[in-house]
């Protein structure tokens, strides 16, 4: 056991490491339908571990919590700026009934079990999971008039005490009621639901699990001969494609053979044609053709180039897709053609009067050759889609970790934003100013989810090794009166939240009331947890909307509780 000590003393992030792996391990264990999930794991064996006494400095797990909620806010950030609406009001109605329903369940356990006031604020900064109260409930306490210094320091101790032993299961309990109890009892799909949900934020396009894919392509090939009566017949390559939004043809055999040609040859009877495009758009110009489809030639090949382009070019804007189609396509054989349109991130319809507005991505496919001829008309490329900004993220994680330096207050009560809420604003607004202008801030989904993950599970590790020694040695010293007490401040206001939330403020969404519960109490190792189980972005909203406003009522909390409540410790 020493030499484990000496060794986490010297590498204590060796400590963290196998935390995270053991963690990971263990919540992989299945008991029935419960699974415990690698965040619960990674907290429960950064208790166990802890008790060698590991000291990581407290700025390295704001670091990691800083990443993890950075990037879940760039992911959220376009989705979080559309949802704004009247509905957020129910939301924020949720958290306040969260907070408050906490406050009266801390205050009802001070008063049946008669708590000193240091011992009933601490219960609260453990059992709602909110730190702040320990500073602002302190700083209460040392303002009491007609109390000694000695039942100050007491009383001041007693909140750390209470913190200790009631945080980990204010930690673990949401975890558990947000990723399997409500689940359970409601007959919730988690990750079906979270599916669902993106689907419908995003117009219908529907969030693929791992290993899913569309076996219908966007992209068609069809082989057609040219008939006498079909239309197509004396008509020039260059004449067919100009209009031809999302498909194009080429001629390429005639007699039997492969002909060279060019954008003033003319189709003749028996020619061998394939039409190229979108699924809809191939269906359109086979119009007279259908009844002529033939087997494409062994070994033929169309080897194209899906490009993106960013409309910034002023000639462009305001122009309908069709004019800018058949511009690009004069002086080109073969053409090119339109296989996705982006707008502030989403995919949207594709018609020839769809109007292009500033900062569009228009995806065009083609030859390099033709692709290259019209790009510089439209606008830049696309930065790559592999590689980070990391102008921009550093940028934004400082500016969030500025924004959390923030302080102001409320009746006197110093309230901080903290570096948590600053870059989880910050990351909001990257993300949304991306799906604005994708000129910047790329940040591709693979280097994102790995942001998340692995600074959501370094986060929770490190509070599980802080937290193991000192919440063993409270609960040997004081009984497990207090931990029960705890237990019940954390997971009766969320029952009270959750089916208020639901029935009365009719948040009917599984994923966005499950987000409520989540952040109406700053639970974020709850909200982790829950992003794992959803395997996306969709609990963002309802989480940021709630954080927001517990994070303000919670820290004003500690003055509160110790202002009604009356008994003073040593006495």
């Amino acid at each position: 056991m020493e030499i484990i000590s000496n060794l986490f003393d010297m590498a204590p992030f060796v400590a963290l490491f196998i935390t995270l792996s053991l963690g990971y391990m263990v919540g992989k264990i299945t008991i029935g339908r419960f699974v415990l999930g690698g965040v619960a794991g990674t907290l429960l064996m950064g208790v166990i571990i802890g008790q060698f006494g590991v000291h990581i400095d407290p700025g390295v797990k704001s670091i990691f919590f800083a990443l993890f909620i950075y990037a879940v806010g760039y992911q959220g950030g376009a989705q979080f700026f559309k949802a704004l609406n009247f509905r957020t009001i129910n939301i924020l109605l949720s958290a306040v009934v969260m907070t408050v329903s906490g406050l009266l369940c801390v205050l009802a356990a001070a008063w049946m079990f008669d708590l000193d006031r240091g011992t009933a604020a601490g219960l609260a900064a453990g059992g709602l999971t909110q730190s702040a109260i320990i500073g602002t409930a302190g700083d209460a306490i040392a303002r009491l008039g007609g109390v000694t210094e000695e039942a100050k320091h007491l009383m001041q101790t007693n909140v750390a005490v209470g913190y200790a032993v009631t945080y980990i299961f204010g930690s673990l309990g949401p975890i558990l009621m947000v990723t399997w109890v409500f689940p359970t009892l409601m007959k919730w799909d988690i990750r079906a639901e979270a599916i669902a949900l993106e689907e419908k934020n995003s117009n219908g396009k529907r969030d693929l699990a791992p290993g899913e894919f569309n076996a219908i392509t966007a992209l068609v090939t069809r082989a057609f001969k040219v008939s006498k009566d079909g239309g197509l017949a004396g008509k020039t390559l260059a004449q067919l494609n100009q209009h031809a939004l999302a498909a194009c043809i080429e001629l390429i055999q005639r007699d039997g053979k492969v002909l060279e040609v060019d954008k003033f040859t003319a189709l003749k009877e028996g020619d061998v044609i394939v039409v190229t495009g979108r699924r809809n758009a191939v269906h359109k110009l086979q119009d007279g053709l259908a009844d002529n489809e033939i087997a494409l030639p062994e070994g033929y090949e169309v080897i194209e180039e899906n490009r993106q382009l960013i409309a910034d070019n002023r000639k462009l804007i305001g122009k309908s897709l069709q004019e800018i189609k058949e511009a690009s396509n004069q002086g080109s054989m073969r053409g090119i053609y339109v296989t996705d349109y982006i707008r502030e991130g989403n995919s949207i319809e594709m018609t020839p009067d769809l109007v292009v507005k500033k900062n569009d991505v228009i995806q065009l496919t083609g030859t390099a050759k033709d692709i290259n001829r019209v790009e510089k008309n439209i606008g830049q490329r696309m930065g790559s889609a592999n590689v980070t900004d990391l102008i921009v993220l550093g940028m934004g994680m400082v500016v969030g970790l500025l924004i959390g330096l923030i302080s102001f207050k409320i009746a006197g009560i110093p309230v901080t934003i903290g570096s948590g809420a600053g870059c989880l604003i910050s990351g909001l607004i990257v993300g949304w100013l991306r799906s604005r202008n994708p000129h910047v801030a790329q940040f591709p989904v693979g280097a994102a989810n790995f942001i998340r993950d692995f600074g959501l599970a370094a986060f929770v590790g490190i509070v599980g090794l802080e937290a193991g020694p000192q919440a063993v040695d409270t609960i040997k010293e004081h009984g497990m009166s207090l931990l029960f007490l705890g237990m019940g401040v954390t997971i009766i206001p969320q029952i009270i939240s959750f089916f208020f939330s639901y029935f009365v403020l009719k948040i009917k969404n599984p994923v966005e009331a499950l987000g409520c519960v989540t952040g109406g109490r700053s639970a974020n190792p709850a909200f982790a947890a829950l992003m794992e189980k959803t395997g996306n972005a969709t609990p963002v909203f309802s989480f940021t909307v709630t954080y927001a406003v517990a994070n303000v009522l919670l820290t004003l909390w500690g003055p509160i509780i110790v202002g009604i409540i009356t008994l003073n410790a040593g006495m």
